[in-house]
């Protein structure tokens, strides 16, 4: 898509008032956290290993393309499936130019920590999102270890220089995090000694057990992990499973809408992602687990979701880490539910893609809803959702939870620039239109 245009997402409610049913099965596409970080410790670990379920969106293949110029044989993806060829622990060749990770904060965070570990010089650069995004929150502790990297005061680019010789360190976290814990557990295995984090509270541990697949040895004790340098990773098979804060997007769909009896399968329902399924369930949401197992070391379920009239809750501050990404979705829940919601202790919001609470406050005004934004959180009133313009600030979680808010609105819900969805939700628009909605894509010349 040239520089001089967008795409626009139009959401038909009249269409979507008779035909939305949210009916019968889906899958949504595979986990990004998990995709990430398959590339990563299969490019580190001796021998070949086999990803099954690697999602094929715009973030996770900016890992990818990334590893493959550091000189990695990675064959795929074709449906879900790659071979990762490793190279050892040492064995990464320095890239001929700097590596383009696009939107990805994930990729930036835990890449500075693997590369802080290497011999060469590397420079990480990302799209104009993504060089706004605050990075001193890993540059900061990967100092303290030794590790060398310029920043364009504090956002990418960042620079890495050669390792000269990491140290172990012990590192409370002020915000609990799981792209800082990950980062420095990637440069903790390059490090002489012990490295050792403290989380202030429970966030995803997909690094943990993906090191633990790999054969890499930890230490846990409570919201504490340590990790020594000089261990190997053994190759291995990932099975990744659907990626929870995709199926939000139709969990809250569902809930909202009036006969649905929808079954998402095979989601990934590791317990620190599992966030939005709580506050649903608080807000009276008919959710129901169904055929429990384990998939490639995550725990995974059937979710069948019926239609329910919710209701507004103040939501509690433990969950917040365990539903970061999930909050846009949940806001138009908030939407719909009878009485008031109150969000606290999310001030992470304000520096994802997007400034989250302000571009989801703006948006449900917009559109007729009483939200009130504060600086660590929003108020919401349920009410009716009018039609209306609203931005997406290029960020694609905004885009997708207004997307869902037309199945409740009174008139026409046009969102602007929406080309980023791909980044984490390729087939996004078809598989909503597979269940009922009707929404048109647009490509709109800039001004």
């Amino acid at each position: 898509m040239s520089g001089n245009t967008i795409m626009n997402y139009l959401i038909h409610t009249k269409e979507n008032t008779a035909n939305a049913r949210f009916q019968g099965e889906i899958t949504v596409p595979g986990d990004k956290s998990i995709s990430h970080r398959s590339i990563m410790f299969g490019s580190l670990a001796n021998g070949k290993t086999e990803v099954e379920g690697f999602l094929e969106g715009e973030d996770s293949l900016a890992t990818l393309k990334a590893f493959v110029k550091m000189g990695v044989n990675i064959t795929g993806p074709e449906n879900g499936k790659l071979t990762i060829e490793g190279v050892g622990m040492e064995g990464l060749e320095a890239p001929d130019s700097p590596l383009d990770l696009g939107n990805s904060g994930t990729s930036m965070r835990l890449m500075s920590g693997l590369l802080s570990g290497q011999r060469f010089k590397t420079i990480l650069i990302g799209d104009t999102s993504l060089s706004g995004r605050p990075m001193k929150r890993v540059t900061k502790p990967l100092a303290q270890m030794g590790a060398n990297i310029d920043t364009d005061n504090g956002t990418a680019p960042l620079k890495i220089m050669a390792n000269t010789g990491l140290s172990g360190i012990r590192y409370d976290m002020p915000i609990a995090s799981a792209q800082v814990k990950s980062c420095l557990l990637l440069a903790g295995m390059y490090a002489r000694g012990k490295t050792c984090v403290t989380e202030p509270g429970i966030t995803r541990d997909h690094t943990e057990r993906m090191l633990n697949a790999f054969g890499y040895p930890l230490e846990i004790n409570g919201n504490t992990v340590c990790i020594e340098g000089g261990h190997e990773l053994i190759a291995c098979r990932i099975q990744i499973p659907a990626d929870i804060s995709s199926a939000a997007f139709f969990l809250v769909g569902a809930s909202i809408t009036p006969g649905a009896n929808l079954l998402v399968k095979n989601v990934g329902i590791n317990p620190t992602r599992t966030g939005v399924i709580d506050i649903l369930e608080l807000m009276g949401a008919d959710l129901t687990l169904e055929n429990k197992r384990m998939f490639g070391g995550e725990p995974v379920a059937d979710i069948r979701v019926k239609y329910s009239q919710l209701n507004g809750i103040d939501i509690p501050e433990a969950l917040v880490p365990l539903a970061i990404d999930e909050f846009p979705v949940l806001f138009v829940a908030a939407a719909c539910a009878q009485g008031q919601t109150v969000l606290t202790g999310a001030e992470e919001l304000r520096v994802k893609e997007s400034d989250r609470i302000q571009a989801m406050a703006d948006g449900l005004v917009e559109l007729g809803i009483d939200a009130q934004p504060t600086s660590d959180g929003i108020v919401i009133q349920g009410g009716k959702i009018n039609g209306g313009k609203v931005k997406s600030f290029d960020d694609h979680r905004i885009a997708m939870a207004f997307t869902i808010a037309g199945l409740r609105s009174s008139g026409v819900i046009e969102i602007e620039d929406c080309e980023n969805v791909a980044t984490s939700f390729p087939g996004f628009v078809d598989l909503v239109n597979s269940v009922g909605l009707v929404v048109e894509t647009s490509i709109v010349e800039c001004p």
